[in-house]
């Protein structure tokens, strides 16, 4: 039954991704009023996310911002469909990558880059970069890998399409030393604004308006490979376009002080999302772990966190 759901499934995506654009965005405007007026999908949590975020914004433009936000989503929807098909020239003219110079400059003088992305804009066209670098680097992502391996695979196919590498995360610094050991240098995207598990929070930054905890294992990576760090500010000119521009972070990571790199990412990250707030995933419970609690779980002692039910511990405080 499952396997009938996926091909099922698949063979629906195929064709929807046949269709051109304009029609797809007129698909996204009628998903937009399903899930905006009808499901509600999230809109409790958007709107707190929003409201805790922009506490100067009234609520009348909180509602703007999130309308807005939903439309966008939904054309996020369509347009990561559209990568089952698209071709190379169109999608190159609609993801248009900037100072890509300096990734090329990197690459040709024998260092790698780690590319810091967000959930902000289509991040899945990203997948296209291939297209715009230097041959001589091998691109590629991080990424989770789907329980159903149906739909992994299709996942897969969708982000590898355009010359680009999917590593599930397990697998991180063994590739990247596999690569290194066979005299490649890569440039791999790291979605680095998701929830960290509470055994691996490991430092706080104000990110939004919030006490945030963030992963560090980008960071990490970099320092221990040496990679040169960018992040990648993308912004959406008109409905369908996209420009991504490199900005340098640092090309010495062993050289910056503990969680200077994550945070000069956090601070960027933050930059794209006040210039156009409706392009990140509000959808994400981001901040459903705080500090106050992380304290209550935390055992300076021997430096472990608690995971077991909160009441529990709080008993034992």
């Amino acid at each position: 039954m499952k396997k009938f759901i996926f091909y099922l499934s698949y063979c629906l995506i195929f064709l929807l991704s046949l269709l051109p654009l304009w029609v797809l965005y007129l698909l996204s405007d009628f998903i937009f009023l399903i899930i905006f007026y009808v499901m509600k999908y999230r809109r409790r949590l958007v709107f707190k996310n929003m409201s805790d975020s922009f506490p100067n914004k009234s609520e009348e433009e909180i509602r703007v911002l999130e309308r807005r936000f939903y439309h966008w989503f939904c054309d996020y929807l369509v347009e990561s469909i559209k990568l089952l098909t698209i071709s190379k020239q169109q999608l190159k003219r609609r993801m248009v990558f900037k100072s890509t110079d300096i990734v090329d400059n990197i690459v040709k003088e024998g260092q790698s880059c780690a590319v810091y992305l967000g959930h902000y804009c289509n991040w899945e066209w990203i997948t296209s970069l291939p297209l715009w670098v230097t041959p001589e680097a091998q691109c590629g992502q991080i990424y989770h890998v789907i329980e159903n391996s149906d739909f992994d695979r299709l996942f897969l196919r969708l982000r590898q399409r355009m010359g680009a590498i999917c590593i599930p995360m397990a697998e991180t610094l063994r590739r990247i030393i596999k690569y290194k050991q066979e005299g490649k240098q890569v440039v791999i995207g790291y979605i680095s604004d998701q929830v960290p598990f509470w055994n691996n929070i490991h430092h706080w930054c104000q990110f939004l308006n919030h006490d945030t905890p963030v992963l560090t294992g980008t960071e990490r990576l970099a320092q221990q490979t040496g990679h040169a760090v960018l992040y990648l500010d993308v912004t959406r000119p008109k409905r369908g376009y996209y420009i991504a521009e490199f900005k340098l972070i640092t090309r010495e990571p062993k050289q910056m002080t503990d969680f200077a790199i994550t945070d000069a990412y956090f601070n960027m990250l933050e930059a794209s999302i006040h210039r156009a707030p409706e392009f990140w995933l509000w959808t994400h419970n981001r901040w459903k772990r705080t500090h106050e609690e992380f304290n209550l779980r935390y055992d300076p002692e021997t430096g472990r966190v608690d995971l077991g039910p909160l009441e529990e511990i709080k008993k034992r405080k």
